[in-house]
């Protein structure tokens, strides 16, 4: 009599585990909704400012008066991308904002590199002394440097010109802070057998434990570039020449346009090209860092 029993025990339990199928798969889609809700909504506040640059660039004068303003351009109309370029010599400030940035980022990268592999490979009396008051600099607010910074920047010479907007940037105590914790983690094993095999300091530095710190480094390059793209009071405080000006400061001089109605796209337009090379920067970067960390995790 308990033979037959079994078998029908055996052929209900598949028929009951099928059952919840169908909840579970349409409970993950309600948590995935929400969580895309969520995400969207935590977006709207940072990416609202971007959105409204392009439309107020879009928007004619005309439009920009009404009240209450309008969401969508009537009339769409690029005019003002071309007015920035001849309202101010943005286009040169655009190259100048390049130079600068580009220039103090490739040399925070290399200082911070050099120094970092020093402060955690090697080891020579006051170390860790010389390494915390390079870190004790970060908690420095810059407008108390600012005026010996450009005391010692005149006295070399230097003010009014691109080495002075440079100087004082080539080095960074956070690049510094941060190469030497990765590169501590660099085994000390794989430094000595570059060593046995003949390789000298800067051979080891530039072609062992670089490479294997591709995340920091583009972490670090793009924190540096887009601390020097916008970087304003220093440039402020040390050039005279308008042909030297970098994209912040001739938005400064698009600011004064800024009361008339007129220009108000215009400032917008300027706005919004000056924000695009950060932008890319950090795409672009972001893809490097995901594939970067995924290609450490796979080899281990």
């Amino acid at each position: 009599m308990s033979a037959p029993v079994a078998p029908a025990r055996e052929q209900a339990a598949p028929e009951a585990a099928r059952v919840p199928a169908a909840p579970v798969r349409s409970g993950r889609l309600v948590r995935r909704a929400a969580v895309s809700l969520v995400i969207g909504l935590v977006m709207l506040p940072p990416l609202f400012p971007l959105y409204w640059m392009l439309v107020s660039a879009l928007k004619g004068p005309e439009e920009l008066q009404k009240t209450p303003p309008t969401w969508f351009p009537a009339d769409v109309t690029f005019g003002a991308f071309s007015e920035v370029f001849s309202v101010v010599p943005f286009g040169r400030a655009f190259l100048n904002s390049a130079l600068i940035a580009g220039v103090s980022t490739l040399s925070v990268l290399v200082t911070s590199v050099m120094a970092g592999y020093v402060f955690a490979k090697y080891h020579f009396r006051g170390r860790d002394v010389i390494f915390w008051a390079v870190v004790a600099t970060m908690f420095l607010p810059p407008i108390v440097t600012l005026v010996p910074l450009y005391w010692l920047v005149s006295t070399m010479g230097l003010a009014d010109s691109y080495a002075g907007v440079m100087l004082p940037w080539l080095a960074n105590a956070f690049g510094i802070f941060l190469m030497r914790q990765f590169i501590a983690d660099v085994p000390d094993e794989l430094i000595d057998a570059a060593r046995v095999d003949g390789a000298g300091e800067m051979r080891i530095l530039w072609g062992v434990v670089t490479p294997l710190l591709r995340p920091a480094l583009v972490s670090l390059a793009v924190f540096a570039f887009v601390f020097h793209w916008n970087n304003f009071l220093w440039p402020l405080s040390i050039l005279q020449d308008d042909g030297k000006f970098p994209v912040v400061l001739a938005l400064g001089q698009l600011l004064s346009y800024s009361t008339s109605v007129r220009y108000q796209n215009v400032v917008m337009a300027g706005a919004l090209i000056a924000s695009v090379p950060t932008i890319l920067v950090f795409l672009l970067a972001q893809r490097v860092f995901v594939q970067s960390v995924s290609r450490t995790g796979v080899k281990g």
